[in-house]
């Protein structure tokens, strides 16, 4: 019944959009480190930091209160979002990558960007890439390495990056360290100093809209942000216009970037005809001064429990603001459950063409969600994962943590959990979102499914329907924490 549905679903898209006029242009804004509670839209109670271009955004379109990333942190979130897959069915089991080595998403498979250029989009990404690629030598050929070379030199190129992924057109940087190299497409171009790096993305965001105006092909623009990551630098005619110090300051800057990119799509005039979304990576991180922001009233997590890096729900539970004239109903709002990775198999119904064979393995088309319907969905739930590598599972109202606490930076982390700690969490979503009454003891039962279900997930290379696939490394480890409990 569920293939039936998606098959009759697939025509009737492909008949709506089936010319390439009529596709939407699609933006997917996504920012760094940006909490739940930062939108002033989304924390009504406790969210000090005004966020009025955001909250406009919403205003005009979709809120989904129950939209989660990849990860608690940044780089397998990127990856999940772009491949439509977990990132840790890689080697990349936990933590981040560095730069100065080869791009983590291999040179077949498929990405958004490339699915999207088969349909006729021109794809561009503005911003943060930190998935890896290599910086050579122009001249020699030879790789630079990152013992070397703090930040890759001028004129070094670039074999593996983000246009030999999909996309048509990069400027941007790798990631946080490294953020002074400015890179266009496969060439670093420039060093300059970070705190100019917030006003160029906006700057070249808008450039790039401008540049579309009266082109046929539609547009997939991906707005990866570096900010309110750190280094927290919000240039001077920002600073202490959030009366909350540096951090608020930043947040309002990057909220202010949804505004430039708003105006800029009523300028070329494809405001009405453009699929916009804004999102987060993971959670807010510690550096932002969470206890000092609290204290002014601020909770950047809002209600929830932990925030980056965290398997609590502060960790991964990220604003996702949907708006597209015509489609989806201003105003208004889902809980229904998604994740980042569900962007492929998204604009895949958009537009009306299947998934890659080979591709997308944990993606569900969350449209139907966008219409004001139920999700139809062949995934039995979502696996949520910290920067030490903890698992986590969530079914329905359930979920299943696969650790003593919160997996992550915040108190208790796993080395620090009381010896009375059960070996693992469960929570019932539907009346404890804050996840302070751990069940895990007393529903074995639930317990039991949801962990069959992550182990099924896991081991079948694929979450969704369809041939079994497989992981890019054997062995991954459910369980990281030692389940025995041992005296300290």
């Amino acid at each position: 019944m569920i293939k039936l549905f998606l098959f009759f679903s697939t025509l009737a898209l492909a008949s709506l959009f089936g010319d390439s006029n009529e596709k939407p242009n699609i933006i997917y804004l996504i920012c760094d480190d940006l909490g739940y509670g930062d939108i002033q839209c989304l924390n009504k109670k406790a969210g000090k930091i005004p966020t009025p271009h955001t909250d406009k955004l919403a205003s005009g379109g979709m809120i989904f209160t129950d939209s989660h990333s990849g990860s608690s942190v940044c780089t397998p979130t990127r990856y999940g979002l772009l491949t439509g897959r977990y990132s840790w069915r890689t080697h990349l089991q936990k933590g981040v990558v560095a730069g100065f080595a080869p791009c983590l998403i291999e040179k077949n498979r498929p990405t958004v960007a490339s699915f999207l250029q088969a349909q006729g989009y021109h794809t561009a990404i503005i911003g943060k890439w930190h998935l890896n690629f290599q910086y050579l030598n122009p001249e020699s050929g030879s790789e630079y390495t990152r013992r070397k070379h703090k930040s890759p030199p001028v004129a070094s190129l670039i074999p593996d990056g983000p246009i030999h992924r999909g996309f048509d057109y990069f400027h941007g940087f790798h990631h946080a360290r490294n953020m002074e190299a400015v890179i266009v497409n496969d060439r670093v171009i420039a060093h300059d100093p970070p705190i100019n790096m917030l006003p160029r993305l906006t700057r070249e965001s808008v450039n790039y809209l401008r540049s579309r105006k009266g082109k046929e092909k539609p547009f997939f623009l991906y707005v990866p942000l570096g900010s309110p990551h750190t280094p927290i630098l919000p240039t001077p005619e920002w600073e202490g216009r959030s009366g909350l110090g540096k951090y608020g300051d930043f947040v309002m800057q990057t909220d202010n970037v949804v505004g430039e990119i708003q105006e800029a799509l009523h300028e070329i005039e494809e405001d009405e005809s453009t699929l916009f979304i804004f999102t987060s990576d993971n959670g807010c991180s510690k550096a932002a001064g969470i206890a000092d922001l609290e204290k002014q009233g601020h909770k950047v997590s809002a209600e929830l429990r932990g925030s980056k890096a965290d398997l609590w729900e502060g960790g991964h539970r990220v604003p996702f603001i949907v708006k597209w004239p015509g489609k989806v109903l201003p105003g208004s709002s889902s809980g229904q459950l998604i994740c980042h990775t569900d962007l492929f198999a998204t604009v895949s119904e958009i537009v009306g063409s299947p998934l890659p064979k080979k591709g997308a393995e944990d993606s569900v088309s969350f449209l139907p969600a966008l219409l004001g319907k139920k999700i139809q969905s062949t995934r039995k739930g979502i696996i949520h994962h910290s920067i030490s590598g903890h698992f986590a599972y969530r079914h329905g109202k359930w979920k299943l943590l696969l650790a003593r606490a919160s997996g992550g930076w915040t108190s208790p982390k796993e080395n620090e959990a009381p010896i009375n700690f059960p070996e693992a969490q469960l929570y019932d979503m539907s009346s404890d979102s804050a996840e302070q009454t751990n069940l895990y003891l007393k529903k074995p039962l639930v317990v039991q499914n949801l962990l069959s279900h992550l182990e099924n997930d896991v081991n079948r290379g694929r979450s969704t329907e369809g041939k079994k696939s497989g992981n890019d490394v054997s062995g991954i480890i459910l369980w990281k924490s030692d389940r025995k409990i041992k005296e300290r």
